[in-house]
């Protein structure tokens, strides 16, 4: 599986007109996971307030380039001007579960969420992942409290449920974000020589966070991968010129990706025991294909930084929760029926519903309609079964579509069907009503269901 990481710093500014580059959208592979962290999202009071309600204009970039090309937001969050974005492929969507969110502030004293870290977890093919984007103390003289603020966001954030309650006990944890460390004792001269010289060797060994990790034992199982490319703080805006203001601060690398796979330990008590036996039953490997900056964009007075990994992992789960298909064609001229079959056993609920969605959508929220699972049942057996939609809730234009299967106790999707054609509405041509009044009846139709929910 290949994981597309990406931190940014984007300094209360608007995002730019693309983003091609910074996901590598013309790349030949397509990663698996796209996981996006970003610090100083604008969060003026009115902006936040209006935030909270509607995207903010950097979530809405991202996932109106990324929606198109098949991906689905499984997870996001925001606390202030942190914001924390997870996507994956449509076909990956089933085997993403128990998805969780936490939020720590420790800005001024704890109260404020200037500071702090944002995470997501889940289970990605039974494998527990957790992502950990951050934004630690400013200024040179800060390091012990940043590592402070670290361990503190460590010990705060506890997930419901018996399987991986804090960050360290996941299988994987990636940490990442504005880490503030930087470049100490070396003068101003020295660093921006190395800078272009490109010997960014000769700067590592006085890296604030190299250091720390030396020392910290909270920092030594976290692995990075070389700095090889220019620090990523601060430049003018616009520009790719380092600070030549009246401060003019000395380059630093503040934005860093790092990662933590969990180790075994020699000894320990039968449930670690077990949890190892189970390590070695469904190895997981981690391997770090890039590590660099994006000099390309100028909108921020920090630069963006890339992580791009490949997990191998044997999957604990090969088979969705449950199969579904449309059965037979669909379109707004007739009702519709859904089979769908349980591979395997699950906590099932009365508030389960089968989604349907254009291909292409954005969200678990992004559905056009659905129907419940256990009011709308029509014919069950011991391996299908039968579920009713009416005509009137679905898309009288049509389009390529697929079926989604929430489970409400999971509080995910469980299976997704192949994509199938749902056709336009022939009795809609006949009586000669213009795509205008398609729309309109299609906008119509949502409203009625929005209003229902």
């Amino acid at each position: 599986m290949k994981l597309h990481m990406v931190t940014w710093n984007v300094a209360t500014v608007d995002p730019p007109d693309d983003v091609t580059l910074l996901l590598h959208l013309n790349s030949p592979k397509r990663p698996d996971l796209y996981v996006i962290g970003l610090q100083e999202v604008f969060s003026g009071p009115l902006r936040f307030v209006s935030d909270s309600v509607f995207d903010d204009s950097w979530s809405k970039l991202l996932v109106d380039t990324l929606a198109p090309r098949r991906y689905v937001k499984v997870s996001s969050i925001r606390m202030q001007g942190l914001l924390l974005l997870c996507f994956c492929k449509l076909k990956h969507l089933p085997f993403i579960r128990d998805i969780q969110a936490r939020y720590t502030r420790t800005g001024i004293l704890g109260y404020w969420g200037n500071k702090g870290g944002v995470s997501v977890r889940l289970s990605f093919y039974g494998h527990m992942l957790c992502f950990l984007n951050c934004h630690l103390a400013a200024h040179m003289d800060y390091a012990t409290q940043r590592v402070d603020e670290f361990e503190h966001i460590l010990d705060a954030q506890a997930f419901s449920g018996p399987t991986a309650p804090r960050i360290v006990d996941h299988r994987l944890v990636f940490w990442f974000g504005d880490l503030n460390f930087r470049i100490q004792d070396h003068g101003m001269h020295f660093v921006r020589s190395c800078i272009d010289e490109r010997t960014y060797d000769l700067l590592w060994s006085k890296d604030q966070l190299t250091m720390m990790r030396e020392k910290e034992p909270v920092l030594q199982e976290f692995e990075e991968g070389p700095l090889d490319f220019p620090p990523t703080y601060k430049f003018d805006l616009n520009t790719d010129t380092y600070d030549s203001s009246g401060k003019k601060r000395k380059p630093a690398w503040t934005d860093r990706i790092l990662w933590r796979l969990r180790r075994k330990a020699p000894d320990g008590p039968p449930q670690e025991e077990e949890d190892e036996g189970e390590e070695e039953e469904y190895p997981l490997r981690v391997r770090q294909e890039l590590y660099t900056s994006n000099m390309e964009y100028s909108v921020s007075d920090h630069k963006p930084v890339v992580g791009v990994f490949t997990l191998e992992l044997r999957k604990k789960c090969a088979a969705p929760l449950v199969r579904l298909q449309p059965d037979g064609d669909w379109s707004a001229d007739m009702d519709a029926m859904v089979l769908y079959s349980p591979l395997q056993a699950f906590p099932s609920s009365a508030w389960d519903w089968i989604g349907l969605y254009k291909v292409g959508f954005a969200s678990v929220s992004d559905y056009i309609t659905y129907t419940w699972v256990k009011d709308d049942e029509v014919a069950s057996s011991e391996e299908v079964v039968q579920v009713y939609v009416g005509k009137e809730e679905i898309p009288v234009r049509g389009g390529e579509c697929v079926l989604c299967y929430y489970s409400d106790s999971l509080q995910c999707i469980v299976g997704v069907s192949d994509a199938f054609k749902v056709q336009g509405s022939k009795v809609a041509g006949e009586e000669g009503l213009m795509s205008e009044q398609i729309d309109a009846l299609d906008r119509t139709a949502s409203r009625e269901e929005d209003l229902r929910s």
